[in-house]
């Protein structure tokens, strides 16, 4: 399969391509339109979605009923209780921060619960697991937001994480980037 690498989201599929196996448990932090959620179910066993805003899990809903997917369970709660209301370990966690496409744009993932979705994310992960963070950071709360992620990771133990940082650099306007953990 061929990718854009123009674009990087799709750079971000390559990415996950390789850690979604048949077998594998995944968790769409941020269901948004249900893209990534419907991605990730045609390739694992089993794909958990969050979103907080429920016209997301709507529209995920929707796509996945269309779809004929079934191996799937959506909660209309915050990717910080990731870790609460699911009781597998995941191989897969994806986030994808911002506001919903095409919705509402004054209702965007936050700073500081960004970071504790990615405490989260990290108490589930199985070992040599990835968490992939799309960060769309071109609105005002995406500027603070991205550089708390950052921060944030930059404290992870290097002795049991692995984090990698892409920017497209010769981009205008705040192109999206992405922060992979691996452990």
């Amino acid at each position: 399969m061929k990718y854009n690498l123009k674009r990087i989201t799709e750079f971000n599929k390559l990415v996950l391509d390789c850690h979604c196996m048949p077998e594998s448990i995944a968790v769409d932090a941020t269901c948004g339109n249900g893209n990534d959620t419907l991605y990730l179910a045609r390739r694992c066993r089993f794909v958990y979605g969050f979103d907080i805003q429920k016209q997301a899990l709507i529209n995920t809903e929707t796509l996945l009923k269309e779809n004929g997917i079934d191996n799937w369970q959506l909660f209309n709660e915050s990717f910080s209780m990731m870790d609460k209301l699911i009781n597998v370990r995941a191989d897969v966690v994806t986030f994808n921060l911002g506001y919903l496409p095409g919705g509402d744009k004054s209702v965007t993932t936050v700073a500081e619960e960004t970071v504790e979705g990615i405490k989260a994310a990290l108490r589930i992960l199985n070992d040599h697991g990835l968490i992939s963070i799309t960060m769309y950071w071109g609105h005002p709360q995406g500027k603070t937001e991205r550089e708390e992620v950052l921060k944030f990771c930059r404290t992870l133990d290097s002795r049991q994480y692995h984090v990698t940082y892409i920017s497209l650099l010769n981009q205008d306007n705040c192109p999206p980037e992405i922060i992979l953990i691996n452990n």
